[in-house]
């Protein structure tokens, strides 16, 4: 159902334009001859890794070895260099195709570059596999990642979207096509048959430029992001009036922002919650907020085919848009999935999140997850640091998490010293600890763990909820 929904779109479209990035346009034809020319270059089955940024040849290659039958694997923007690797080795991936073929020196696959796929005569695909499996890497892990596959999720895209009948749209793409949220929105937009703006990377200044220039429709945003977008000088002066959908996610929206971006783009903003495992969980619209300041708060309610309940404060959801499973794990099936969200219900099924059951930041321009005894592990390779403790502290204005470190060193040592050695060994800032505390031991439980709930307390007081 997916391919041959892609298909047509792509075989149908013409000269209608697909993509537009730095001023040059590529239609849907152009498009389809692009993915003729991977898919020819491209071996039957195996697993594709995809290593690159946001340009049309990203998502028309993982098409192309759909076409021929092939697991994709996505190797997120995000991730720290250990796990891009990884994640390529876990996975048994047998072919990887990157911008960066230096960032790949001794792995076990033939390491590839676009050019050698595109430069080639193409070939009309010879028939559709019965189903296609993404991979998409946890963030923040070491060692043997957690590899999520997903499957049933892109035929459950080719029903969800269809072309809109208040014309075709033009959506603009922030988010990496490697991560579930860009790869959901353009794939979404081909088989709408729409116009996807490619940014390499977020600025809100572009943004802004970009909405009124293109006319678009359709973006997602992060709260990082809508924070820097609403706050940005040009932002008053700026014509959004073409915006119909304005999609937040990846972490909870604080109020008052959500408020400021009603009242700046109308009601064309909802909020959703999902996870990477299970990406559609929750969702609220503008017309759910509309005299109801309250539900600001609220994450929205249960999509439709999924399913959720508390067990002990957290949430544990299954349903349609669930991952087929871990990588090298039975699959989820009908199974419950633990969210590591700490959440309530109020008496009509809204959600509110209050907390994480798990010692997890979510940080970055990406809403990534950062594991913070990965950063502590990290962190204690430095030979002058005796213990250290790694965990979130809401950020200014109480907008999203910063990673905090509290750290007991055996010498002199500097805040930069600590940020350089995180910053050296994930290869990706937000891994990097914003703050750094020195202290001479480190507060211990009863039975002698170290206490990070004391350490969290004095910078969440006040705070209606240990989540931002």
């Amino acid at each position: 159902m997916f391919l041959t929904r892609v298909l047509d779109a792509l075989r149908s479209g013409g000269d209608e334009v697909l993509f537009v990035q730095d001023g040059v346009e590529t239609g849907y034809a152009q498009a389809f001859d692009l993915v003729r020319r991977m898919y020819a270059g491209l071996p039957e089955g195996g697993v594709v890794a995809i290593d690159a940024g946001n340009r049309p040849e990203t998502v028309l290659l993982q098409i192309a070895a759909q076409l021929r039958g092939s697991t994709v694997l996505l190797v997120a923007a995000s991730a720290s260099s250990p796990d891009r690797l990884a994640a390529v080795e876990a996975a048994g991936v047998t072919t990887l195709v990157t911008e960066r073929p230096s960032d790949w020196p001794a792995i076990d696959a033939r390491v590839i570059m676009f050019d050698e796929l595109t430069d080639r005569d193409g070939t009309d695909p010879a028939g559709l596999p019965g189903s296609v499996t993404v991979v998409f890497p946890t963030g923040g892990t070491t060692g043997t990642p957690k590899l999520i596959r997903h499957s049933g999720i892109y035929d459950g895209m080719a029903h969800i979207f269809a072309p809109d009948p208040a014309g075709p749209g033009r959506t603009l793409l922030i988010a990496p096509m490697t991560h579930m949220t860009g790869n959901a929105t353009v794939l979404g937009a081909i088989l709408r048959r729409e116009s996807v703006v490619l940014l390499r990377g977020f600025d809100a200044g572009t943004v802004l430029d970009a909405i009124a220039e293109h006319r678009i429709t359709t973006l997602s945003l992060t709260p990082a992001r809508l924070a820097e977008v609403l706050d940005h000088p040009a932002m008053s002066s700026s014509d959004v009036g073409s915006v119909r959908q304005l999609s937040l996610g990846a972490a909870p929206l604080p109020p008052r922002r959500l408020a400021q971006a009603l009242e700046v783009f109308g009601p064309v903003v909802g909020q959703g919650y999902g996870l990477t495992e299970a990406p559609m969980i929750a969702s609220i619209s503008a017309a759910e907020l509309d005299g109801r300041p309250e539900r600001l708060e609220s994450v929205g309610r249960i999509v439709p085919g999924m399913e959720a309940r508390i067990d002990d404060g957290e949430i544990l959801v299954r349903g349609l848009s669930m991952m087929v499973g871990y990588h090298g794990s039975a699959p989820i099936g009908d199974g419950w999935l633990r969210t590591g969200d700490l959440g309530r219900f109020d008496d009509e099924g809204y959600l509110y999140l209050l907390d994480r059951a798990n010692d997890v930041i979510i940080t970055g321009e990406h809403g990534t997850k950062v594991y913070s005894t990965v950063v502590e592990n990290a962190l204690a390779r430095h030979p002058l640091i005796r213990a250290v403790a790694v965990f979130g502290v809401p950020g200014d204005g109480g907008e999203g998490e910063r990673v905090h470190a509290v750290v007991v060193a055996t010498g002199a040592l500097s805040a930069e010293e600590v940020r350089a050695q995180a910053r050296e060994f994930f290869g990706r800032e937000h891994f990097v600890p914003s703050d750094v505390d020195f202290a001479d031991a480190l507060p211990l439980t009863a039975i002698g763990k170290v206490d990070k709930r004391a350490l969290r307390e004095p910078f969440w007081a006040g705070h209606r909820r240990h989540i931002a």
